[in-house]
């Protein structure tokens, strides 16, 4: 995954555009105004229950087209005081993608990292939305014989790609003694990368004052399960199928972040269902609004988008959202239900 998706040459997100109804999928962002514009207000309002610290690092990891944070930013003026004192940074290292974010940004500051460990230290708000997803899994089958893990190997002629397998690797010890007995045939998913990454973010809110909003889609608990999928134009693609041709994804266990960051010792919010998220902070209410100025025909993509991203069996049930802060932080908005 980790090959196809960022080889600095033949990488997906190294040379395409992918976002957009003219891509491969689509974000909450690109869906609607209200996802962003709603995002930014939360943004603003955790701020002030952070008291309020100036300056304050406002960090978007894996911004995509730099939609989200272009109407979080118009948003947030109705703070003015937060809007003056959010510093903005991008964690982004597709070349291709950082042209699209100056275009949707262009009469904002934005500072862009390659890594978010490269973010200025102080107080910080951190967005990830649709971002754990991507990175890199590893996959365990159990078989007759005991665990073995799945690898990628060149097919019978060497001109494609297929699955087989291989003993298990140092990543094998993140599956739990209780999933180590799973079924036969069961496929175990552990990611490394997204324990690894979660840790950077605990340790930084933990340690500089400072919240994140992760926003993906996945599962509550840990379980059996084999979710690598590819796509391409809004499709099921082959995963093996002309690599960097295609988005890989992989479903976020939540469980597995929210253990990593109360480990490091920050609070942990949620996860709630999107769905829930959103019509906590009034996505009705926006989306009422916006079709007062609109045609019949406007309002109803207002209509259609707020279904999509709020829907059972859509995006309201499929993405969870996710909170983690310093210690003793308030409750943000949208997440006081589930607080752990």
């Amino acid at each position: 995954m980790a090959e196809a998706l960022g080889n600095p040459r033949y990488g997906y997100y190294k040379i395409r555009n992918p976002i957009g109804a003219a891509g491969d999928f689509i974000t909450a962002p690109e869906v609607s105004q209200m996802f962003g514009e709603l995002i930014g207000l939360w943004c603003a309002d955790t701020w002030q229950k952070l008291g309020a610290p100036s300056p304050v690092r406002w960090v978007e990891i894996g911004p995509g087209r730099g939609t989200l944070m272009r109407d979080a930013f118009r948003s947030s003026r109705a703070l003015p005081a937060f809007h003056d004192s959010a510093d903005i940074h991008f964690v982004e290292t597709s070349p291709v993608l950082r042209t699209c974010q100056r275009e949707a940004l262009q009469d904002v500051d934005v500072t862009w990292h390659d890594r978010f460990l490269h973010v200025p230290d102080g107080p910080v708000i951190v967005v990830a939305n649709e971002l754990f997803d991507a990175l890199p899994i590893h996959q365990f089958e159990r078989t007759f014989h005991g665990w073995y893990e799945r690898l990628v190997d060149l097919d019978g002629d060497g001109e494609g790609f297929r699955f087989v397998f291989g003993p298990v690797t140092a990543a094998f010890s993140l599956v739990s003694e209780e999933l180590r007995n799973a079924p036969l045939g069961s496929v175990i998913e552990v990611s490394p990368a997204c324990i690894d990454l979660m840790r950077d973010i605990a340790e930084r809110v933990v340690d500089s004052l400072g919240v994140a909003l992760i926003i993906d889609y996945g599962s509550l608990e840990t379980r059996p399960r084999d979710t690598l999928q590819a796509v391409v134009a809004h499709r099921s693609h082959e995963v093996l199928d002309s690599p960097g041709s295609a988005d890989l994804g992989a479903h976020v266990d939540f469980a597995v972040l929210e253990q990593t960051a109360t480990e490091c010792g920050a609070e942990v919010w949620g996860p709630v269902l999107q769905g829930e998220f959103l019509e906590s902070l009034g996505i009705r209410v926006r989306a009422t609004r916006l079709k007062e100025t609109l045609t019949p025909e406007r309002s109803g993509e207002v209509d259609s988008a707020l279904e999509r991203l709020t829907g059972p069996g859509q995006m309201g049930t499929l993405f969870k959202v996710l909170a983690i802060g310093s210690p003793g932080t308030p409750v943000p908005d949208g997440l006081g239900a589930n607080n752990r």
